[in-house]
């Protein structure tokens, strides 16, 4: 039986190939007298700048699941680097527009890429990541087959607009008033649960899957991506600030409309009462989280949580996994969906 120790240790063992596949992709970044453009997407990858290293990297999890996926279905992993380095360029154009859209302004423990070179190059080196993520996506052709990177890059393609359809209705939600739950499940799925849909069902691909099976791994990626963002909602009022790193109050102050929320906000008692007549500072927005746990936003959302994490162990049994990759997946969907920071 694999532990979640051997996670570590295949991150550990593909890491270098990944670096190698990326490296390779971004080169042309520089070709045409455009050298800073290129010191850019490596500091957005964490590679160059001040504070480079592992932390400013990240974990770079959706590419390492691509590999594991690819491997668990009966596959090479390195068969599906290309898809892996496609997904952690994606993921990064994502970032980069999201603390522009966001105003964030740190990320990964250092300043955001619009901190250091403005909104401008900034805009334009996420839309080079993202050229870059398509090109990556096309090797598939050298290392599964033609057909498997034109169906890869169809699924890539329909990810992309979820994913901007899930960052609109997001950026939204600012401005309205009431959401209701419909739409909040759609914002997830765009935002959160596609990418890690694509990342399951493009590994699989790579091993050269039926559909059937495919289905499977995307069903699994998609609740995965589901029950993340909902502890990530419950962490965002109840974690700790020191595990998570950032402040348990943001979500409160800033009126973030999340799963437990919206629930606090159907019930139309004390919580709401506050919310809609109050202004919540970090001094009262610790008791705010008091009455919305009180009034069963917290038990509602880890329920929910909980539910979609039997959906997403459920769909990973149908993919019918196999050997150590395969363990390692179902651990590692635990760990994630059992997580205390």
């Amino acid at each position: 039986m694999a532990e979640i120790s051997d996670l570590a240790s295949f991150s550990k063992k593909v890491y270098p190939a990944l670096r190698e596949e990326l490296q390779k992709d971004i080169a042309q970044a520089g070709d045409h007298n455009t050298p800073e453009l290129l010191d850019m997407v490596t500091y957005q990858l964490g590679w160059t700048g001040e504070n480079a290293g592992s932390k400013a990297e990240g974990k770079q999890l959706r590419a390492v699941l691509t590999l594991l996926a690819c491997e668990a279905a009966g596959g090479d992993w390195k068969d599906a680097l290309p898809a892996a380095a496609a997904v952690e360029l994606l993921h990064n154009f994502s970032l980069i527009h999201d603390d522009i859209e966001d105003q964030g302004e740190t990320r990964r423990g250092r300043p955001s890429l619009w901190k250091v070179w403005g909104k401008a190059q900034a805009i334009n080196t996420g839309d080079a990541m993202f050229a870059l993520a398509n090109m990556a996506l096309l090797n598939l052709a050298d290392t599964v087959s033609t057909k498997a990177a034109l169906q890869a890059g169809a699924l890539f393609h329909s990810t992309c607009l979820r994913l901007t359809q899930g960052q609109h209705l997001d950026i939204s939600f600012e401005k309205e008033i009431e959401i209701d739950l419909e739409t909040y499940w759609k914002m997830v799925g765009g935002k959160t649960a596609a990418l890690l849909a694509f990342c399951l069902q493009v590994g699989a691909l790579a091993a050269g899957t039926d559909l059937e099976v495919q289905a499977h791994y995307r069903d699994f990626g998609h609740y995965l991506g589901m029950s993340f963002q909902v502890q990530d909602d419950i962490l965002g009022i109840w974690g700790e600030a020191d595990r998570t790193g950032k402040s348990i109050t943001d979500d409160l102050v800033t009126r973030k409309k999340t799963l437990p929320v919206l629930y606090g906000l159907a019930q139309e008692k004390s919580f709401y009462k506050i919310w809609s007549e109050e202004e919540i500072t970090p001094e009262n927005a610790l008791q705010l989280a008091e009455i919305l746990q009180s009034e069963g936003g917290r038990a509602y959302a880890q329920s929910t949580a909980d539910r979609l994490t039997d959906l997403a162990l459920e769909a990973l049994e149908k993919a019918q996994t196999q050997g150590t990759a395969g363990e390692i997946l179902k651990i590692t969907a635990r760990n994630l969906l059992q997580r205390s920071n």
